[in-house]
């Protein structure tokens, strides 16, 4: 929902024809992007500054108070899906109440980076942590300066459920009296419920989706996780280039990240079908 609101919203402020700015990649799939720039969208880095006065597009992950700031002058679209604006603010109110607050994602993502700007607005740290592992590391750290300090979890929006509920555990350990909370994605929730029942059923996986978008990855890896060969396919030409070790499986499940474009996705499976007819 959070990306196709993003591309939306990208193409109605597009529709005057006066270039459009983005921080950072709007969508993470470059055959979804390319049309988007053609119509003169034009992506910086993150901490770039804008032109004054320009049209500037916040992406469905989020930034930082701190980044808002530099905003400060442009005309601002804001595309910030709605969960996680909401971990957002849950993150500052956790922090407001001096709670400690752990975040279970991936420290480089932009959704990350953001929720932390929230913690460190209300005077921080926000601690984040990518697994289980690194959640009892940093929890012991926590522990051995502030024994007695309150702690939250929050997690980021693509994280993996299964994961999510280890790092607590793992964090408990030291903070028995740690506050979880549901940030998930309910969206996301039943792409990895569905994923793991047609692993189930299936021999190997094809991941639609773009290399750099975390959710899409974190179906791949859930399907390794469960003993299953998996691959990315980032376009139909992806597909393509795997068929002769696709066709190693009986059978094969397909399945697709949530920033992943449903026609890219008929792309990619109408690629399967042709080589499975061969």
């Amino acid at each position: 929902m959070g990306v196709r609101r993003a591309v939306e919203t990208a193409r109605a402020e597009l529709e005057n024809g006066r270039p459009v700015y983005s921080l950072g990649p709007l969508i993470h799939n470059p055959q979804a992007l390319a049309p988007l720039e053609k119509l003169g969208l034009i992506v910086l880095e993150e901490t770039a500054r804008p032109p004054a006065g320009a049209a500037v597009i916040i992406r469905a992950h989020g930034i930082s108070p701190a980044a808002r700031k530099v905003l400060q002058g442009s005309r601002i679209a804001d595309a910030t899906c709605p969960r996680v604006k909401s971990s957002q603010n849950t993150a500052r109110l956790l922090a407001r109440r001096g709670r400690r607050v752990f975040f279970a994602g991936e420290k480089d993502h932009a959704e990350a980076r953001g929720i932390a700007g929230y913690v460190e607005a209300e005077g921080g740290p926000c601690i984040v942590v990518g697994n289980a592992a690194e959640a009892e590391k940093a929890a012991a750290a926590l522990f051995h300066d502030e024994p007695g300090a309150k702690t939250a979890l929050i997690a980021q929006t693509t994280f993996s459920v299964d994961e999510y509920v280890l790092a607590a555990s793992a964090v408990r350990k030291f903070f028995p009296g740690l506050e979880v909370k549901d940030t998930i994605c309910g969206a996301t929730r039943e792409r990895q419920d569905a994923l793991r029942e047609l692993c189930a059923a299936v021999d190997a996986v094809l991941v639609a989706g773009g290399k750099g978008s975390a959710n899409t990855r974190r179906l791949l890896d859930i399907a390794e996780s469960l003993g299953r060969p998996a691959w990315l396919a980032e376009s139909r030409a992806d597909a393509a280039a795997l068929a002769g070790e696709l066709r190693r499986f009986r059978t094969l499940g397909l399945c697709a990240g949530a920033s992943t474009p449903d026609g890219v996705i008929d792309e990619i499976e109408a690629e399967l079908i042709k080589e499975n007819s061969l």
